[in-house]
């Protein structure tokens, strides 16, 4: 039989691979001549059968063709599939019409032409199971007669990827000289479909048909990832830290404790421990929003007038250490970026977040990915400075506001600073008290413009909570009067401009 006859007999055939998993339910002979006829009533038009007592026994109970094979762990080699001529051979007698083998360049018993040879002299015909193309050139020039891209993906380096090697397909297609049978990965119909456009003559499907562990594994995984998850969520700021149990994304409970700034990390964990504590055996994953920087689960402080973070604290370990859970960490103001677009104003879109609290952050999120850039601080506006040489965080912030006041005078935090100007008391209006709206307004319009496309939302929360509103249109007006100039409406509504 030449490749022009094994065209004919394998032309867009599906090939079942009836290899129970070794060692369970189904790996007896009776169950393998049972999928070899299940598989065949589906429509199959051949069979990968291993083993050569499963050869013979499906070769009398079913008229198909036989892929045989053998596998062996050797300690000599990696070679596993039909590595002897004596297995080639056994495979023949019990009726395989065609022998698989693996004709990759590995350390091998018996060199590919000498298998080849064999297998014809038995009068079968011989397929490469190969894992690269020029195996394949190799194994083509040796004389095999039909060439598998059994073993792409699983020789190494690296892990088995999860889908199918389809330009290794196409690169045996292209070489027009054997028949190719498409093998490994291909799990569902659609991946089938796509060796066929690809090049392949035929398609051999194992795992998807013959092995119900795995089958039901796949479906298990998949309905567990997709059942809702009870998370625990924690905020460290400068003035507080919280923590908050989610179910599906949901919020269910929630507690605050008061953040000891001077105490370190391992106190503020601490603190947070016990507070959770109830929670505990609810959640299976934690994450953690705190102020500063965080590079590869590593914090460090920013600014440590707002937060004297230790440099290099290894923080995402702390937390699996602490709360026994996976755990991830972000900077506080890049997360609350990412909330904005899956759940809140920005839903979906590109934007630009801007909070306040106890100090300045900010986050961008473009074309779906949340922006942390080389240095961990991409959307940090905190930090941007003014044209007298202050930052944002040093103007804008509520400890800004609360030293401000402290130096008019009065004993105030950011809350009280606004109430202060909303009751227009006297010791309000002087110059180093006046709201610092109209730089937070500049960075708004600023980063606005760097980054067409994206909305603007700023938060004012934290230290600052309590003068969401008050600081909401300040800010707007200022940043209408950036944009468009001073007749802007006073008290503008909606987004900000930009």
């Amino acid at each position: 039989m030449g490749p022009d006859d094994i065209r004919a007999v394998f032309a867009g055939a599906l090939i079942a691979s009836c290899q129970p998993v070794p060692g369970g339910p189904t790996d007896s002979v009776g169950f393998v001549v049972a999928f070899a006829l299940a598989t065949r009533d589906g429509g199959a038009r051949g069979l990968r059968i291993e083993g050569v007592a499963n050869v013979a026994a499906v070769a009398a109970a079913c008229d198909l063709p036989v892929i045989g094979l053998v596998k062996r762990d050797l300690s000599g080699s990696d070679v596993r599939i039909t590595p002897f001529v004596d297995d080639a051979v056994a495979l023949a007698r019990a009726g395989a019409r065609i022998v698989a083998f693996d004709a990759t360049e590995r350390a091998r018993p018996v060199p590919v032409g000498e298998m080849i040879d064999a297998i014809h002299a038995a009068g079968a015909l011989a397929m490469a199971d190969i894992a690269t193309l020029a195996e394949a050139r190799a194994a083509i020039a040796a004389g095999v007669d039909i060439v598998g891209t059994t073993l792409s993906g699983y020789v190494g380096p690296g892990p088995v990827p999860d889908t199918p090697d389809l330009a290794l397909v196409r690169g045996c297609a292209a070489l027009r000289a054997v028949p190719v049978f498409a093998e490994g990965r291909y799990n569902a119909p659609h991946l089938a479909a796509a060796a066929i456009a690809a090049g392949a003559d035929s398609v051999v499907v194992g795992s998807a048909i013959t092995r119900p562990e795995h089958v039901a594994g796949w479906f298990a995984r998949a309905i567990a990832g997709a059942a809702p998850r009870t998370d625990l969520a924690l905020d460290i700021g400068g003035s507080k830290s919280a923590a908050a149990l989610l179910h599906g994304g949901r919020v269910v409970a929630r507690v605050e404790v008061g953040t000891r700034r001077d105490a370190g990390p391992d106190v503020w964990l601490a603190a947070l421990a016990e507070a959770v504590r109830p929670w505990s055996g609810r959640y299976g994953r934690c994450a953690a929003a705190v102020s500063g920087l965080v590079v590869d689960g590593t914090w460090s402080a920013v600014n440590p007038a707002v937060l004297p973070v230790p440099s290099g604290y290894p923080l995402a370990a702390r937390l699996r250490d602490v709360f026994g859970v996976p755990a991830i960490a972000l900077n506080d103001a890049q997360a609350a970026a990412w909330g904005e677009h899956a759940h809140g104003a920005g839903e979906g879109g590109d934007l630009v977040f801007v909070t306040v609290s106890s100090g300045v952050g900010g986050g961008v999120v473009l074309d779906g990915r949340l922006l942390t850039g080389r240095s961990g601080l991409a959307g940090h506006v905190g930090q941007l400075q003014s044209s007298d040489g202050d930052s944002l965080e040093a103007r804008a912030s509520g400890f800004a506001l609360a030293r401000a006041a402290a130096a008019a005078g009065a004993t105030a935090d950011a809350r009280a600073v606004f109430l202060a100007a909303e009751r227009d008391e006297a010791w309000r209006k002087r110059r180093s008290t006046k709201p610092p709206a109209p730089w937070l307004a500049r960075c708004v319009i600023s980063i606005s413009c760097s980054t067409p496309g994206c909305s603007c939302s700023a938060e004012v929360s934290g230290s600052c909570r309590g003068s969401g509103a008050a600081w909401g249109w300040r800010l707007r007006r200022c940043a209408g009067r950036e944009a468009y100039g001073p007749g802007w409406p006073a008290r503008p509504s909606g987004m900000m401009p930009g």
